[in-house]
């Protein structure tokens, strides 16, 4: 029997910024459900967005985040992730970590959509997941256990206290592994393997919202999924993202005629908010046409993108031709398990960080480049929280066994496929209530209420991967059915414009029912659930 004073389930860069962060003191472990490099911190192209230029600042970078997600946000944590910033990326830099500099040895700053000023840092120009992730790695201490290949099932709340006490596993064989611990802290990324078309690691299927579900915690603003705008697109599926950054750098969309796609549409055209992009892509590609990245603008390519132009060149895209073809596909979910500011979920013992977690400063669209710095500042944020709780372990886990309720039939679930394909079709990009209504439907085929509370300690893998993604899926179709309302990445067709009323709810799932809670109570309910 294992017990920790922290566990971290995931490894992306929360996850890592968190582990780095704890105390020498503290028993640590970073459990994670393939192995440490597969996430999407260490697939991230873009870079991390913070106001360090002349004419740049924190009140502007706040803005720029409240315009693109709706201003739907909590305003006191986006303030807070806007002013630490600069502090960051500074200690990453004494640090070590190898930013990309201009022609004087000043970082350079690149432009991305919905941004009013050049504030993304990058490493080997479109590699800054993979070099932040190497270098977080490379940091751990040797006294942190981390076991990869494991995938986690069950949180296990005590039957008394309600308090979360550990986590239940599964090797790659299925045999089953139990690990105590004061904290836990799921850390394992969105939804994005709910979809057919994402830019997610392949990893990445909703684990972390099904896990707090299942264990009672509270679940906020599911219908708020970002489609990037553009993922290469060959022989009708995605295969890998196309960086925002290209259209920074002056990249256009284009329709298969050559006209450019975003003229006319946005003030700022193709470094519009993502959620406006991603839809004008969407209608063209409806009425049967493709779109293109024209890149034949930007000055040494191959340079400025080598991961990019190594993922066209595998794919048979000559970058010679100017030419990237696009579709927009599932990146990122602003909402997610609903937490304080400092991580702690409704759940005593439990927290969450990085995309898992609901903590406001993403609204209801996320500002390009602002996942990683919202990964450091928050892994950072609750270390030290932690490292303030954290002492030696009093737990009574030897009393404490966890208990098996018997375990149903094994359930006919439909194939991974089937699920990614349905979602993308009727809860992607655009969103009507008939669609809607067909998925919710299909979803309830499989909606057995023994599955919440009943013990998957003989469940395949397989299956239990398939019951978190149906159970994540109707937590998205039932708040998009609620939400009445266009606001951000959340489209209606059927509601086509924001509404005022709506602006001021979210929606708050649990296994006790559904809540719409009021924004204006965020200042007093967030200190305490967000």
């Amino acid at each position: 029997m294992k017990t920790y004073n922290c566990i971290i389930v995931g490894s992306g860069i929360a996850a890592m910024q968190l582990a780095n962060h704890l105390s020498d003191q503290s028993r640590v472990l970073v459990i994670t459900k393939s192995t440490r490099r597969a996430n999407n911190s260490y697939r991230a192209q873009g870079g991390i967005a913070a106001a360090i230029g002349n004419e740049d600042s924190p009140f502007f970078h706040y803005e720029d985040t409240i315009k693109a997600g709706c201003d739907f946000h909590n305003e006191k944590e986006v303030r807070e992730l806007v002013e630490n910033g600069p502090a960051l990326i500074e200690q990453l830099k004494n640090d070590g970590l190898p930013f990309d500099k201009d022609k004087i040895g000043q970082l350079a700053l690149g432009m991305e959509g919905a941004h009013s000023r050049k504030r993304i840092v990058h490493c080997g120009g479109d590699a800054t997941g993979k070099h932040m992730m190497e270098h977080l790695i490379a940091s751990i201490r040797p006294t942190i256990d981390v076991i990869e290949n494991r995938f986690v099932y069950e949180l296990m709340i005590h039957p008394d206290s309600k308090k979360c006490i550990g986590i239940k596993a599964k090797d790659l064989d299925g045999n089953n592994e139990v690990y105590f611990s004061d904290n836990v802290v799921l850390a394992v990324g969105g939804i994005g393997g709910l979809f057919s078309f994402t830019s997610n690691d392949s990893s990445v299927a909703g684990d972390g919202v099904a896990l707090a579900y299942r264990a009672g915690a509270e679940i906020t603003d599911m219908e708020f999924i970002q489609f990037h705008p553009t993922l290469l697109y060959i022989n009708g599926k995605t295969t890998g993202l196309i960086s925002e950054a290209v259209r920074g750098e002056g990249a256009r969309l284009i329709d298969q005629s050559g006209m450019a796609l975003m003229k006319g549409k946005h003030l700022l055209e193709d470094l519009a908010p993502r959620h406006i992009v991603a839809k004008e892509i969407f209608h063209q590609r409806e009425a049967g046409n493709d779109v293109y990245l024209d890149i034949s603008r930007i000055a040494r390519f191959e340079e400025k993108f080598p991961t990019i132009t190594a993922l066209c060149h595998k794919n048979g895209i000559l970058i010679e031709s100017g030419k990237i073809p696009v579709a927009p596909g599932c990146h990122f979910l602003m909402g997610g398990v609903a937490v304080n500011s400092v991580g702690q979920t409704s759940i005593e013992g439990l927290y969450a960080v990085g995309e898992t977690a609901k903590t406001g400063v993403h609204g209801a669209n996320r500002l390009a480049s602002n996942s990683l710095l919202e990964g450091l500042y928050y892994g950072k944020k609750l270390a030290v929280h932690l490292n303030e709780q954290i002492e030696k372990i009093e737990m009574d886990v030897i009393s404490f066994h966890p208990t098996k309720t018997s375990s149903l039939n094994t359930p006919v679930f439909p194939h991974k496929k089937e699920i990614q394909e349905k979602m993308m079709a009727y809860a992607g990009i655009i969103r009507t209530r008939t669609e809607l209504e067909v998925l919710e439907t299909w979803l309830s085929e499989y909606d057995h209420p023994s599955f919440i509370d009943n013990s998957l300690d003989e469940w395949s893998i397989e299956n239990i991967q398939k019951l978190f993604m149906l159970q994540t899926a109707k937590l998205v179709v039932n708040a998009a059915l609620l939400r009445e309302e266009s606001r951000g990445a959340h489209n209606r067709e059927d509601f086509s414009v924001e509404n005022k009323r709506w602006g001021q709810l979210h929606i708050v799932q649990s296994k006790n029912g559904t809540e719409m809670r009021e924004r204006q109570r965020e200042h007093t309910e967030i200190e305490i659930y967000a």
